[in-house]
């Protein structure tokens, strides 16, 4: 006898599909990633990053607007400063980039403004910490790492990301905040940060890729999973208020082992490279655009809460 159950009828058009969809893709959890650099007059292209720009100050007022019009509610920041040094100074000034274009977010619109936090784009070497006889020293970095949190709380911030993966890192900029009335800006951190090869075309927008040695003694070592749920089990101890996983869809496991232990909300960042070659296989014809949700669906069904990718201004203004 044919089974009784037939699972088709849960599939049989549009409407029944949708209805019966267990994951979907909602604007509200989505986060575009904005690069804002000095010392330039008009938006310019990333070779490698199609479709994604870096913005001078100056127009970046117009930029978010429009991406609040198409229902952006959420932006990551990232800073090309136009001075770099051994100290990373820029990072922390006032006047900096990432502080003037958190103003100019704040000040003109209702979207979440959230700053990475980190020294790579800022130092000459494109370290994210502080060297001391060529090793990356961790406890003078976390130093840094608080007077830009500082800096960015006083500049309007609603969250700061910090992407260094110095131990210690939320503690320290948990204090600085609190210490100094910030008790409501909240800390998304990038606890699991894999030393990946998906960075690539990142590198190249933001100028950060590094100019002496690697990575490796501080973002992890991709072969390992237990050592990233100790990683974010560190930072929820610590005071983070998000925790993530980068890259994303090449960490899917370490995603839903995060999702299964930690109740905090889970970001997950589908990187530059991720993207890469997913704009480009579409736009060969080697892939249907629909692999862009279907790529995001498998993040979210992994068990993201939020995910910060570059195709979310285009998913979104497709949608309106």
């Amino acid at each position: 006898m044919f089974p009784i159950v037939r699972m088709r009828r849960y599939r049989k058009d549009q409407n029944f599909r949708d209805l019966f969809s267990e994951t979907m893709i909602r604007p509200e959890k989505l986060v575009m990633p904005i690069f804002v650099e000095e010392g330039i007059s008009k938006p310019v292209e990333i070779s490698s990053m199609p479709g994604i720009l870096r913005y001078p100050i100056g127009d970046l007022k117009a930029y978010v607007k429009h991406l609040e019009d198409i229902g952006v509610r959420s932006v990551l920041l990232f800073g090309v400063p136009s001075h770099k040094d051994s100290t990373g100074s820029s990072a922390y000034d006032k006047n900096g980039v990432i502080q003037k274009a958190i103003s100019v977010i704040k000040e003109n619109t209702d979207i979440i403004t959230i700053a990475d936090l980190c020294l790579c784009e800022y130092t000459d070497t494109g370290q994210c910490g502080l060297l001391k006889d060529g090793y990356v020293d961790n406890d003078s970095t976390l130093e840094v790492y608080r007077k830009i949190a500082r800096s960015y709380a006083e500049a309007g911030v609603d969250i700061v990301a910090p992407s260094g993966m110095m131990d210690g890192q939320v503690s320290a900029i948990r204090d600085e905040l609190d210490s100094n009335g910030f008790e409501n800006v909240m800390i998304m951190a990038y606890s699991s940060k894999f030393s990946s090869n998906l960075y690539g075309p990142f590198r190249e927008a933001a100028e950060s890729a590094p100019k002496i040695g690697d990575r490796k003694s501080y973002q992890m070592d991709y072969r390992n999973q237990r050592e990233a749920l100790r990683e974010i089990d560190l930072d929820v101890y610590e005071g983070a208020d998000i925790i993530m996983v980068k890259p994303a869809i090449f960490y899917l496991d370490v995603i839903a082992k995060a999702r299964e232990r930690f109740d905090l909300p889970l970001a997950a960042y589908s990187v530059s490279g991720e993207y890469n070659m997913i704009y480009n296989a579409v736009k060969n014809g080697y892939l249907a655009e629909d692999a862009i949700k279907e790529s995001l669906i498998s993040i979210f069904r992994a068990g993201a809460d939020i995910v910060i990718t570059y195709f979310t201004e285009q998913i979104l203004a497709n949608t309106k």
